[in-house]
């Protein structure tokens, strides 16, 4: 079963978007449900105080203590049986008052209250089902001057509460989903037009593999800048490499005409065998030299934008060690000065044979000193230091006019030293592949040759 496929960007976008604006919509819609729950609830303690107050207002105490309360009701609603609102008094020797509205209802819950306490409780279960009501405890002075105490209540059935409530909760959920709806759409707008460069690039990218374009050449927003840079430097690299290998392929089928005919000439003339033996073995031995320079450019890998940092130092002790033992006879000393931490961006076997052929080429030709020169130069802007790599030593050097001829392949710059006259040509190669610079001049300390390799990094 095929692994399944990766949720596009935009979905994963729109899916953790769309959790969290239904999160906090419904933490929202949660906190001003509460919220007006309690303004509400605020508001009916306010409004069931009024009424006790508006009672008492109207409430008469004769001389002989008899209490008289007002005829008219300050709501219609207390007239109403049944109407969900109900008001009654509580006094002393058993006195008790209700509205018209209370006739018939069981108040067994409410107890009285000293004067000047009040209180509201709710929601409670009555028999009449579940109330909220307001309580305060008074006393009135009579002309005789006695004392008659009364607790006054009001009650109002839930349903009345909870059915405003419920219109409030219903139109706030109304309207927040509307608002999500809303929001959900102008997010996958925004989603789209954000997501609009990465479209762009994949676009590009279509373009580039179709032949139509060269490179991501669009203008992009600063954060895929360095992605479109890295693309298109691998692009190139890319197609550099390709490029490598045609030529090298052409370059070698060119050279080796050269030396089979020869072969074949030799082959169908007549003469002596040992001369005849002599210029095969050569052509033969030229053939092996074109092989082995050839393959060496097309193993050359360039310059890599993801390449992994290659360390110098014990690579370069590595190939010294090797060498003085083989030009053990010339007592050659090689001296370092590389900086601690330099490294070569790229593939090691492209640094050992840069290395190798500037070090052998140097231990050729030297007379005892040889100097390897490796500097890491940081560049603001770039996070890879350029790289400085020099060789020197105190030969013969070479004279400017004659540098081009000597970094030509197959050119040794005395016939009388042995080599293939390819070591200096490969190194040209693995330099123009990574983009950087050969120099060649006279070595300020030994006065002999100074190869100089700068290799400038992204």
């Amino acid at each position: 079963m095929p692994p399944r496929r990766p949720l596009s960007l935009a979905a994963r976008a729109a899916i953790a978007t769309g959790f969290a604006l239904a999160a906090f919509l419904g933490i929202v819609g949660l906190t001003l449900s509460q919220a007006q729950y309690r303004a509400a609830r605020s508001s009916l303690q306010d409004r069931l105080q009024n009424f006790v107050i508006a009672y008492l207002a109207g409430t008469e105490v004769t001389r002989y203590g008899k209490v008289l309360l007002p005829d008219s009701p300050p709501d219609p609603n207390f007239m109403r049986p049944g109407s969900g609102l109900y008001a009654m008094a509580l006094g002393e020797r058993g006195y008790h008052w209700e509205s018209s509205s209370a006739i018939g209802r069981d108040f067994h819950f409410l107890k009285p209250l000293q004067p000047g306490e009040s209180q509201f409780v709710g929601p409670v279960d009555t028999r009449m089902g579940r109330l909220y009501y307001y309580a305060y405890g008074v006393a009135f002075d009579s002309s005789d001057n006695r004392s008659v105490k009364l607790t006054f209540m009001v009650a109002q059935t839930e349903d009345q509460f909870e059915g405003e409530n419920a219109v409030y909760r219903r139109t706030l959920v109304m309207w927040l989903a509307i608002l999500g709806v809303m929001l959900i759409v102008l997010q996958m707008l925004l989603l789209r037009w954000s997501l609009t460069p990465l479209r762009k690039v994949a676009n590009d990218m279509s373009r580039v593999e179709r032949g139509d374009s060269e490179h991501l050449d669009s203008q992009y927003p600063l954060e895929l800048t360095g992605l479109t840079h890295r693309i298109n430097a691998f692009i190139d690299n890319e197609r550099e490499q390709r490029t490598r290998y045609r030529h090298t392929l052409a370059d070698l089928a060119h050279s080796l005409k050269t030396p089979l005919a020869v072969i074949r000439s030799q082959l169908e003339t007549t003469g002596e065998e040992a001369e005849r033996r002599s210029a095969v073995l050569d052509q033969v031995r030229r053939m092996d030299e074109l092989v082995a320079y050839q393959l060496s450019r097309a193993a050359t890998s360039g310059r890599q934008t993801f390449a992994s940092a290659v360390p110098i130092a014990g690579h370069a002790e590595d190939l010294v060690q090797s060498l003085e033992k083989v030009y053990a006879a010339k007592n050659v000393l090689c001296e370092f000065d590389i900086d601690e931490g330099a490294v070569f961006y790229g593939e090691q076997g492209d640094l050992l044979e840069l290395l190798g052929n500037l070090l052998e080429n140097a231990f050729k030709w030297a007379n005892h000193h040889v100097l390897l020169v490796v500097k890491s130069e940081p560049q603001p802007g770039r996070l890879r230091p350029n790289l400085v790599l020099s060789v020197e030593d105190d030969g013969p050097g070479i004279e400017e006019d004659k540098i081009d001829k000597v970094l030509q392949r197959g050119v040794r710059g005395d016939e009388r030293v042995q080599g293939h006259g390819i070591g200096l040509s490969i190194v040209q190669d693995i330099v123009r592949a990574y983009r950087g610079e050969l120099g060649v001049d006279r070595s300020p300390e030994f006065g002999g040759a100074r190869f100089c390799v700068k290799l400038t990094h992204a």
